[in-house]
């Protein structure tokens, strides 16, 4: 299959091209490269300099379908900075989707998020929970949702999101890791490697007054590797007409705390914490039933411990 892959400069984004081209597709990355690196692309992928925005510039009919992972992410700057999420989540979506029209291009795979659901009242999630967003980035994303879901009805799309909780680790391949490098970097566990190699004096944890089991927020680590599978196998089930939403997570929540000494254990250093107060927008646990995705999908995470996943961030990290 000839396939367009939107953000696969970025973490997932890359690491699920790198996987589509060992199974023999062929591959398009669009990047702007505004938060990401080129670098990151694997070599026999074409890349193409571009905002999806400008999709249409580079969409053309012999492209058999369209993964999206192109958008902003940090749920902090969400609340401050609206407008750019709105914009480059949003807007830049739509888009795609005018172009994909266009081009009868009839298939997409979305890169969707946990952050749908907000705070929830009953854990784990499973796609029947009640969708309230909490921050502006989850708004965002579950407005393209709900447009694709418009979409494939209206035009016969087939379409699959895949709703990730907390991605992390690192791809170990033949020929080269490919990990977090993000700038600016605003997930825990590189955060927390950043202050093993002595480029932070300190983690800040935002908030010790939840209502968890240690205070903390409690988040679902789900190995980048084990998600990029998920997106090779909803290949297989996009149906015209369909829109079909997955939730991928371990199915186990770990707290703030637990990560911080995950951490401590793999690199071996004390990660000192300093406890900040809350962020806007932060619910205090999410984490998934997977039980759609492994039903549906045939998915099963690989490699489902978090120390395996700090161990490979940590290597590329390291790297």
């Amino acid at each position: 299959m000839k396939l367009l892959v939107t953000g696969g400069a970025g973490y997932v984004g890359s690491v699920v091209t790198r996987l589509l081209l060992d199974a023999g597709h062929s591959v398009v990355v669009v990047d702007d490269l505004s938060r990401n690196d080129a670098a990151q692309v694997p070599a026999e992928a074409e890349f193409v300099q571009a905002r999806v925005h400008d999709i249409a510039d580079v969409l053309t009919p012999d492209f058999d379908a369209v993964l999206h992972f192109a958008g902003l992410i940090a749920a902090g700057e969400s609340m401050a900075h609206p407008e750019w999420h709105w914009d480059n989540n949003l807007v830049a979506s739509l888009k795609l989707l005018d172009a994909m029209r266009a081009a009868r291009v009839p298939r997409i795979i979305f890169s969707s998020t946990a952050a749908t659901y907000g705070d929830p009242s009953e854990l784990p999630l499973t796609e029947e929970a009640v969708t309230k967003p909490v921050n502006t980035y989850g708004a965002t994303k579950l407005a393209v949702d709900m447009a694709i879901t418009s979409e494939a009805h209206a035009h016969d799309v087939a379409a699959v999101s895949l709703r990730y909780f907390n991605v992390a680790g690192a791809l170990i391949h033949s020929r080269g890791m490919i990990g977090e490098r993000h700038d600016p970097e605003t997930h825990l566990i590189p955060i927390a490697l950043e202050v093993a190699l002595g480029k932070r004096e300190k983690l800040q944890l935002f908030g010790d007054d939840y209502p968890t089991s240690d205070g903390t927020c409690v988040r679902d680590y789900i190995h980048v590797a084990d998600l990029a599978q998920a997106h090779l196998l909803a290949l297989d089930v996009l149906v015209p007409g369909q829109h079909r939403i997955y939730n991928l997570g371990n199915g186990t929540g770990f707290s703030n705390r637990q990560v911080v000494d995950a951490v401590r254990e793999v690199t071996g250093h004390p990660i000192p914490v300093e406890i900040a107060p809350r962020r806007s927008g932060d619910p205090a646990a999410l984490y998934a039933s997977s039980e759609k995705a492994r039903t549906e999908l045939g998915w099963v995470p690989a490699k489902p411990d978090l120390r395996d996943i700090v161990a490979d961030a940590w290597r590329f990290a390291q790297k």
